[in-house]
């Protein structure tokens, strides 16, 4: 038998966690001594400490803890219980992994202020295209905002597109511009270049449109698009150290798009007059 002290020191835990388990009934003692109302623990007691604690780690609460403990949820319930806890850490991870590479594209843009040459934007004319798209809207423009309404519609785009039977014949082209119920939200177009006729293609829920000519600032972004700040604040410093002024959102025209999205290469073109 072992101390609370004792016992706590083996679990790796405190003995004031110890006594909440017991006052909760989810790891009494093995014996409290009725004089004295010291607690003694058996050695086997330590696999329940470990399950609760991993439980615990995993999230569930101590009522969901012990009703797993004592059999109350059947293993087929058990498991859905760890893939639901496992996808919600996934996610977790996900959104800081992103959070975390918007603060350092923040530290990347502040880094290169006054050092990034305005030579890297170039005015051109752009050609009028035609695109197959599907459309969402994002709560903002911020990459937070725009990369989980953006990937899925390109996931979704490309198989809708074999099968109705329309081939791209150029690049994907991202473009923007504001909902018109306004407050801040974005209309996101995801859409890749082809030669159908325009119009709905079929009951896909995809559209061809043509895309008029215009005049734009255009500048290469290299990376993931988590990353596109200093690109596109470089793109602003370009546009007016050459006299123009932006008109709208610009497009990205996906170039190269490997499955390392660090080897990813987007053009954006922001459309543009005279100041």
């Amino acid at each position: 038998m072992f101390t609370i002290g004792d016992f706590a020191r083996y679990g790796r835990v405190s003995a004031r966690m110890l006594r909440h388990y017991d006052a909760v009934g989810l790891l009494p003692p093995d014996r409290t001594d009725p004089a004295t109302g010291y607690r003694y623990y058996g050695a086997a007691q330590l696999a329940r400490l470990n399950r609760i604690i991993a439980l615990k780690d995993l999230g569930f609460t101590l009522q969901q803890v012990r009703a797993v403990l004592d059999e109350e949820v059947g293993p087929e319930e058990l498991r859905g219980m760890l893939r639901l806890r496992r996808a919600e850490l996934e996610a977790a991870m996900a959104a800081a992994a992103a959070r975390l590479a918007q603060v350092e594209a923040r530290l990347r843009s502040i880094e290169s202020e006054g050092r990034m040459s305005v030579d890297d934007v170039v005015i051109k004319s752009v050609p009028a295209v035609r695109v197959a798209e599907l459309t969402g809207v994002a709560a903002g423009y911020g990459p937070e905002d725009i990369g989980p309404v953006i990937s899925p519609l390109y996931e979704r785009l490309f198989p809708l597109l074999e099968e109705a039977g329309v081939r791209p014949t150029g690049p994907g082209i991202a473009r923007y511009e504001d909902a018109p119920e306004g407050g801040g939200a974005i209309v996101v177009h995801a859409g890749v270049t082809v030669s159908a006729p325009v119009g709905p293609v079929g009951d896909t829920g995809v559209t061809v449109v043509e895309l008029p000519p215009f005049e734009a600032a255009t500048i290469v972004h290299r990376g993931s698009m988590d990353g596109i700040l200093p690109t596109a604040q470089a793109l602003a410093r370009g546009i007016d150290a050459s006299g123009y002024r932006s008109t709208g959102y610009a497009r990205e025209i996906n170039l190269e798009c490997p499955e390392d999205r660090d080897k990813w290469v987007t053009e954006l073109q922001e459309p543009v007059s005279r100041a």
